[in-house]
């Protein structure tokens, strides 16, 4: 017998080989941008109910949460609108190369 029969016996051919994607990524700015126009529109739409609904009003949670903002003149609302896009920002700052990171990892075969 020839080398190439006796390889050919000795190791098995595989099969079709399937096709490897690349794992799915973020696009942080986009991520970014997104989650701090949602953040900045939440913020509008939350002090517009407590100026509607005073009774219901959650502002002191904003008092808490957004440090300088003070209820209500036009500088602590834009400093409010301000901060609360960059708390967007943060978050996709943090979660978006996280994400990343863990996706292609388990692109690797490190699922659970």
């Amino acid at each position: 017998m020839s080398d190439a029969t006796v390889s050919s016996m000795i190791k098995p051919r595989s099969g079709t080989p399937l096709p490897v994607h690349a794992a799915p990524r973020l696009p942080v700015v986009a991520l970014g941008t997104s989650l701090g126009l949602f953040l900045a529109v939440t913020f509008t739409l939350c002090v517009g109910f407590d100026l509607l609904f005073p009774g219901q009003a959650m502002y002191e949670s904003w008092l808490r949460l957004l440090p300088g903002f003070t209820w209500l003149s036009w500088p602590s609302f834009f400093l409010g609108l301000a901060e609360s896009f960059a708390y967007g920002w943060y978050v996709a700052l943090v979660f978006g190369p996280l994400y990343n990171f863990f996706a292609a990892c388990g692109g690797r075969g490190g699922r659970a």
